[in-house]
């Protein structure tokens, strides 16, 4: 039974990978039942495991790159014993509900506020935890960008993709 459910555990896991000829080729061998197969079975979920660990790994770092953040922060390095910010909502925003509510968030404050660091640190959550994509702009950026569609007549059809703006 055990074997089973470790085969069907890989068959699912080189399909969740794409590799669907691996996972059909699978399904063959387990009916064959061969001894060295059986022996092959924890050496290759070892394997898949380090691919699937290392395709995510890969995934975030692809997914903060494209974010074009100014640099990279989180909520670790941000003082708020020094900062306006309200805490408690910071770390309220911080659990990215707020995404899937379709909610905004604006920061607000003059400069060395944090507005960029928090907003870096909600948008760094978001791919890390949430596995979202993310696009950050400054406000000068956004309204360059706004504009430039105003100017070619594209008014409303920002491009896709855009979910944060200091």
């Amino acid at each position: 039974m055990r074997h089973d459910l470790a085969s069907a555990a890989i068959v699912i896991t080189l399909r969740s990978l794409k590799m669907s000829g691996m996972a059909q080729a699978l399904a063959d061998l387990m009916e064959l039942g061969s001894p060295a197969f059986e022996a092959a079975m924890p050496i290759l979920s070892q394997l898949l495991k380090a691919e699937t660990a290392e395709r995510d790994v890969r995934s975030v770092a692809n997914r903060i790159k494209a974010a074009r953040f100014p640099a990279y922060k989180d909520l670790a390095g941000f003082d708020f014993a020094s900062s306006e910010a309200n805490e408690a909502l910071v770390r309220q925003l911080h659990r990215c509900t707020f995404i899937d509510n379709a909610d905004n968030v604006v920061l607000i404050g003059g400069p060395g506020a944090g507005k960029t660091h928090i907003a870096t640190a909600l948008g760094v959550q978001a791919i890390e935890s949430d596995r979202k994509k993310v696009r950050f702009f400054s406000t000068v950026d956004l309204v360059n960008a706004l504009e430039q569609e105003k100017a070619q007549g594209n008014q409303g059809r920002s491009p896709s993709g855009w979910r944060a703006a200091t």
